[in-house]
């Protein structure tokens, strides 16, 4: 009797196991998809997009900039959540570049409330170009602009509660910010610091 619920709770481990694999490709794929998105969005309406990564939620929401807007090396990227704690008297606001207010958008394929990770899966860490450190909670931003371009990144995600020593729970979505490629790669991979985009153009496209 105890050989046979011993087998029966191992089917349900394994099952369980290749359920969460599975939703872990499909919350990559969907990170990859809404890369690709905002990627066409920013040069459809020739402003600056971003996505906004949301820890809490594990959502993604597409947001477009009313203004023009110049990057910060700061969590937000020098978006209006910096600028509201300004002193706007001040001489050395004056002199700061525009920063503008973002607003939450929908287009084909991407609904005003943004897309979810599969249930059970989570953001681990999110590491984009304009970042000193990466993030590990609250919410991330990701750039994206009219002429073409984003960020280098690093968006990492895992099976919830997984141990941060077993990669095999981990996923990492890395972006190539010349050409808005995404690259799908197994296991926790940091952000790509100095990137060969003739040797990127022919790697192969993961078709997401």
């Amino acid at each position: 009797m105890l050989s046979i619920v011993a087998m029966v709770m191992g089917v349900v481990v394994i099952g369980f196991g290749a359920v969460s694999s599975a939703r872990l490709k499909h919350g990559s794929t969907k990170v990859a998809g809404a890369i690709r998105i905002a990627y066409a969005h920013a040069t459809a309406v020739s402003n600056v997009v971003r996505l906004s990564f949301d820890f809490n939620d594990a959502r993604i929401t597409l947001e477009e900039a009313e203004g023009r807007h110049f990057l910060r090396n700061d969590a937000s990227g020098g978006s209006d959540e910096i600028e509201q704690q300004a002193n706007a008297n001040s001489k050395a606001a004056e002199l700061r570049a525009p920063r503008a207010a973002f607003k939450t958008v929908g287009t084909l394929g991407f609904p005003e409330s943004g897309v979810e990770l599969p249930n059970g899966i989570g953001f681990w860490s999110i590491d984009t170009g304009h970042q000193q450190e990466p993030i590990l909670d609250g919410k991330a931003y990701l750039y994206f602009f009219p002429g073409g371009q984003t960020e280098s990144a690093s968006i990492q995600i895992r099976v919830s509660n997984a141990a941060e020593e077993d990669t095999s729970d981990f996923m990492t979505v890395t972006i190539s910010p010349l050409t808005g490629k995404s690259f799908i790669h197994k296991g926790r991979v940091p952000i790509p610091k100095s990137l060969d985009e003739a040797s990127l153009s022919d790697a192969e496209d993961p078709g997401t």
